[in-house]
């Protein structure tokens, strides 16, 4: 018979391994996946509680979302020669042509979501960030990303 302290045990256990698990795949994508630099339109906020930030909206959010199109799927990106992701389609279950790369998404109020909307910033430091153009993502082969960062118009990190 299992005792009341040793199911809590399992259960810490339990949720610690999950939690390594997501840590070690997130710090996998920022080691090897690809880069990537998505198009920005954004506004600066501030909120009482979480302070100064950006609310990110990508430009690839606007496309059309045909009839049909899953609520969570992928888009088929091809990068520029400055990695800058622009869109191809939904992805169709076409293999991906040389150069083509999946980036997942969500459908909300009707626009794919591409990950991150927000990018929270040091307080004071709001004028450094107003020159974003680009949200810079690590994304694995399956479409996974995580914001890393943000550049300016000349594609270069704002620190």
């Amino acid at each position: 018979m299992t005792t009341p302290r040793g199911l809590v045990l399992v259960g810490l256990l339990l949720v610690l391994g999950a939690v390594n698990l997501t840590i070690a795949e997130k710090e996998r994508l920022l080691t090897r996946g690809t880069t990537m630099l998505l198009p920005l339109t954004w506004d600066d906020d501030r909120s009482m509680i979480q302070g100064d930030y950006l609310r990110l909206d990508y430009a690839l959010g606007d496309v059309p979302v045909p009839p049909g199109t899953p609520r969570d799927g992928r888009l088929v990106v091809r990068l520029d020669a400055h990695q800058v992701a622009g869109f191809v389609r939904f992805d169709d279950g076409t293999p991906l042509a040389p150069g083509e790369h999946f980036l997942r998404y969500r459908i909300r109020r009707g626009r794919p979501r591409l990950g991150a909307d927000a990018y929270f910033i040091q307080e004071g430091a709001a004028d450094r960030y107003r020159a974003a153009r680009y949200g810079v993502l690590r994304v694995d082969d399956d479409g996974t990303g995580v914001l890393t960062g943000l550049c300016d118009e000349a594609y270069q990190p704002i620190r």
